[in-house]
């Protein structure tokens, strides 16, 4: 006989969810990583994801968004030696955000689940193709190649269930970073 499910507080399942996200954050990157060695290119994982980011012309999405932020909220110009922080910080911030966001909704079912990751990822992904844009960020959906959307949609279901596969575990086990109460 199984136990009963104790619920996870609020605070827990944010904090599982930010975990999660991060973990969802690898997965993703996994993806892309792997889209880039098949495209020939030869970096290590962490020299690839920590790539150096001369200026924000060159900057990825995450850190076109948090420059524009940024620069909105201070009335200030960011600098291009600041391109590669804003953007790694801005890329997992986004991530673990929206991990955030998933442990508040899969905590507060009966019971999370890691099937839960796909249409969580698709709905990212979703979400990406409709803000980004509006930002002026993306091209209009109907704009790329199926190819194109085929990875990057593996890429977010891939975030998706890595993320719920985290938080399902974080919210199973109590590995420290979510204790469950007696």
């Amino acid at each position: 006989m199984r136990s009963p499910r104790i619920p996870l507080t609020p605070l827990e399942a944010v904090t599982a969810g930010l975990l999660a996200g991060a973990v969802g954050t690898v997965c993703l990157d996994a993806v892309h990583y792997l889209k880039y060695r098949r495209a020939g290119g030869t970096d290590s994982p962490p020299a690839w994801e920590f790539a150096p980011v001369e200026n924000w012309e060159k900057a990825p999405d995450p850190g076109q968004v948090a420059k524009r932020v940024v620069e909105g909220f201070t009335q200030r110009r960011l600098p291009d030696d600041s391109a590669w922080l804003t953007s790694t910080i801005a890329h997992w911030a986004y991530g673990s955000a929206a991990g955030a966001a998933y442990g508040i909704l899969a905590g507060s079912l009966p019971r999370p689940s890691p099937v839960y990751g796909v249409p969580f990822g698709a709905a990212v992904f979703a979400g990406d193709y409709v803000a980004l844009p509006i930002a002026g960020l993306y091209k209009p959906i109907w704009q790329y190649d199926a190819e194109t959307l085929a990875w990057d949609l593996g890429a977010h279901i891939a975030y998706g269930t890595g993320t719920a596969i985290a938080f399902w575990l974080l919210s199973r086990l109590g590995t420290g970073a979510v204790c469950h109460r007696p």
